[in-house]
């Protein structure tokens, strides 16, 4: 047998992943922050440094109970948290250098306690056992399969802006700056070879929005004309309004609603750089908003807040910052837009109900709740689930027509 090389690492690059580690456990705050703030912290990094912070942070998080339960426990010293990150390395392959900080540790009885852990779904998948148990109970059969792909890396998806490129000069624009994209659809590319895509002049220019394929077909799913009045309900920072707006010809009007006025800011500046001028970005000031469009939009999208258990993958902290506790919390807060927002909706337009989650609970059960209750006034036109399966986020969305 070949012997494996030693892999070159660098210390004060391990050193930036171990602290991002503690920064994320001990201290609860969001992977994505943190690493951004870390990658901030020292300009002299280049583009490969960069890429083994990021990347190691987030496998570690992603595979953090399999890790502490090879370990023996969840880490608390920092000398712990190289321990994680040495562990991490032996299971893939890697020999360690001799530092210091690995001296402790026992490549065979780590390999071993691998393999017998191996045997333990939940461990194996790196889960916490109320998700198992909820994910069994929910999906049966499906939920093994299902939560091998939250665990594999999320693609990097791009969609044309139609409004001012076409799919042909935006991959040529991109391949120039060394950024290589496979089509997928007649506006959306995977991302095969990357660079900083918001350093691009395409980007700047508003020719591409990231947003995952799955999310890609709401807007599709809307069933939408130029002229409408739209009304996305729970918008964020607008991906889903900015690319209904292209679908509309950039005709109409859409008003995008969220509670939160730093999203709306954002909405506004990247509908800017889109060359969208038909979004109206509105606070949600209690049931006043609801009241003004009562029976006046032609199409109203409720992508409802959720658990993202269809978007693990891209965030894999939230494992750890999700709880039972939440679901049922959610699902209530899910009930109640669905039955006040619905009221916005004209005789003969149509509500879509959206869910980047995988759990019937927040979806289908939702759905037929609401149909129980308000079935004289609304009929189930379409719903369409999308696995994580299909090598893209998870997704829910429902058509209901307004008799």
């Amino acid at each position: 047998m070949q012997k494996k090389s030693i892999e070159r690492l660098y210390p004060n690059l391990v050193t930036a992943v171990v602290n991002a580690l503690q920064t994320i456990f001990e201290e609860g705050q969001y992977a994505d922050r943190v690493i951004e703030r870390t990658l901030k912290s020292n300009k002299k990094w280049g583009a490969r440094d960069r890429a083994f912070i990021a990347g190691s942070v987030y496998e570690i998080v992603r595979w953090y109970r399999l890790l502490y339960a090879i370990q023996g426990k969840r880490p608390r010293k920092i000398q712990e948290w190289w321990g994680l990150f040495g562990v991490w390395k032996i299971i893939n392959g890697s020999q360690l250098p001799d530092w210091d900080e690995f001296a402790d540790l026992r490549p065979k009885e780590i390999l071993s306690k691998h393999k017998e852990l191996l045997e333990i779904r939940r461990i194996r998948e790196s889960i916490p056992d109320w998700m198992d148990e909820v994910g069994e109970e929910q999906l049966g059969e499906q939920w093994d399969e299902v939560i091998q792909a939250l665990n594999k890396t999320a693609p990097v998806v791009l969609r044309t802006n139609l409004l001012k490129t076409n799919p042909a000069v935006l991959q040529e624009a991109l391949a120039e700056d060394g950024i290589l994209l496979e089509k997928i659809s007649e506006e959306a590319f995977v991302v095969t070879q990357r660079k900083n895509l918001f350093s691009t002049a395409a980007f700047h220019n508003g020719w591409f929005e990231i947003q995952d394929f799955s999310s890609q077909q709401v807007a599709h799913f809307m069933d939408l004309k130029p002229g409408m009045r739209v009304v996305d309900a729970c918008a964020g920072a607008g991906g889903k309004s900015l690319h209904m707006a292209v679908l509309m010809a950039n005709k109409g009007q859409i008003i995008g609603m969220d509670t939160a006025e730093w999203k709306l800011k954002e909405l506004r500046r990247r509908a800017k750089r889109n060359g969208i001028y038909i979004i109206t970005p509105r606070p949600i000031d209690g049931t006043k908003m609801i009241k003004r469009l009562r029976a006046k939009a032609d199409r109203l999208l409720l992508d409802v807040p959720c658990t993202g258990m269809g978007v693990i993958r891209r965030n894999p902290d939230a494992k750890w910052k999700l709880s039972a506790e939440f679901l049922d919390e959610i699902t209530g807060t899910q009930a109640e837009i669905l039955s006040s927002y619905a009221k916005m909706v004209k005789s003969g337009g149509k509500l879509v109900y959206a869910t980047c989650s995988i759990l019937p609970v927040e979806n289908e059960h939702q759905i037929a709740r609401f149909l129980e209750q308000n079935g004289a006034d609304f009929e189930l036109e379409e719903e369409r689930k999308i696995s994580p399966t299909e090598g893209y986020d998870g997704f829910y969305m429902a058509r209901l027509l307004r008799r």
